[in-house]
């Protein structure tokens, strides 16, 4: 385990003459945007970004759901109030990830990147402390790098997850971040989840020691198997809850949610005002209509059933052209598989030689905290977005570079 900080500079910051806030000078350029731009590349087979497969996008569902919602209602189109059907229907979701929740809970959210946002936005203060794994999300790095915090940093297993003795050690020591961020499901980038003992150890600290632990389970609903409760399950004091349907229904939509203690929901309405007032007012009745037609149970079950078979497929092509000695994960849930390369290889070297034989990925190090040189042998793919036959031609031009490197 480590602490990190993220670096401040001491002078004024300044870009094109214009001054700018102190955090922006240690900005590091966005990995997410410059993959966007890689898969552009005619040619390109993309294992990069965490995208859902549009061909499964029910288009003529959303397209009957947006039409009843003008038909219906064209004050959707004006500034309005959280739509209280949405959340009703949130509601249920949760208990299907066996959740108890009311309505007054839920806080709707611009999907899950601001939900992520705005809790830090009420929970962290500048200079404060966070505790998170060493590889961790990047989205969830841009949110708190305007507060410069100081990091504690600990490791993951890739059969278990989070190391839940080295936040133990931490708070044994007296450390009271202002948050814990756990990815408990489909973790981004490992591609594990957390194990049932320690789901209930973090819990049992958080209550313990007052720490809140912000749960971000984007892809919980996104499982291949018999699923674990999240967090959030277990405490409804201490877990506060990130969820989406980006992943589920299309990330288009821009919906997510947040479920928390009653009490902080205006607080969370406050911070959201000052970012944008309300998340979509037609994205929430859209997808409200589309969840009241009663679709959603069979679509679910429908993208499962891909998802598990493109994550086997991409393992077994992983074993059968990777060079020997490489390590990965078996996701449960979500659509990430993480690639630990054998001895010294640098995934991020390989990059260019992987997009000038037409395969784009994220190195391992991309989700490394500053400072820090973890993930320099990893990779991570995902086995959503690319159908089967890609699959196996990106998979077996990706293993002809990194075996010529071995």
């Amino acid at each position: 385990m480590h602490t990190l900080a993220v670096p401040r500079p001491a002078a004024p910051h300044e870009i094109a003459g214009l001054p700018l806030a102190a955090w922006t000078g240690a900005v590091r350029p966005s990995t997410i945007q410059a993959m966007m731009g890689l898969m552009a590349r005619p040619g390109v087979i993309s294992f990069a970004l965490g995208l859902p497969a549009p061909e499964l996008f029910p288009i003529p569902e959303y397209t009957r759901a947006a039409e009843h919602v003008l038909g219906t209602d064209p004050s959707a189109l004006q500034y309005r109030s959280v739509h209280p059907e949405l959340k009703e229907h949130v509601v249920r979701v949760m208990a299907s990830r066996g959740v108890r929740v009311g309505a007054e809970q839920v806080f709707i959210t611009t999907a899950a990147q601001q939900a992520l946002s705005l809790l830090a936005r009420v929970l962290l203060e500048p200079g404060g402390t966070v505790i998170c794994e060493e590889l961790v999300y990047m989205g969830f790095q841009q949110v708190i790098e305007p507060y410069a915090p100081r990091i504690l940093s600990v490791g993951t297993d890739l059969e278990t997850g989070m190391d839940v003795d080295a936040v133990e050690a931490f708070l044994d020591e007296g450390e009271r971040p202002a948050f814990i961020y756990c990815v408990t499901d489909g973790h981004n980038p490992l591609g594990c989840s957390l194990s049932p003992d320690k789901r209930r150890r973090l819990v049992q600290m958080a209550r313990l020691h007052r720490v809140p632990l912000v749960e971000d389970d984007a892809y919980g609903l996104l499982h291949y198997g018999s699923p674990e409760p999240p967090l959030r399950a277990l405490d409804d004091e201490w877990v506060l809850y990130v969820g989406s349907f980006s992943k589920v229904l299309a990330p288009g939509f821009r919906v997510g949610w947040i479920v928390a203690p009653e009490p902080l929901v205006p607080v969370l309405g406050c911070a959201k005002d000052g970012c944008d007032l309300d998340t979509s007012t037609f994205s929430q009745r859209v997808v409200s209509a589309y969840l009241d037609s009663g679709h959603f149970p069979h679509h679910l079950e429908r993208v499962r059933a891909e998802y598990r078979a493109r994550r086997d497929l991409m393992i077994a092509e992983v074993a059968r052209h990777f060079p020997a000695g490489t390590r990965w994960s078996a996701p449960r849930h979500g659509g990430l598989i993480w690639v630990q390369l054998p001895g010294e290889m640098d995934a991020g070297a390989l990059l260019r030689p992987a997009l000038e034989q037409g395969v784009a990925y994220v190195p391992g190090s991309a989700f490394a905290l500053p400072g820090s040189t973890a993930g320099r042998s990893g990779l991570r793919l995902n086995y959503t977005f690319s159908a089967p036959d890609r699959i196996r031609e990106g998979i077996a031009r990706l293993g002809e570079v990194l075996r010529s490197h071995a």
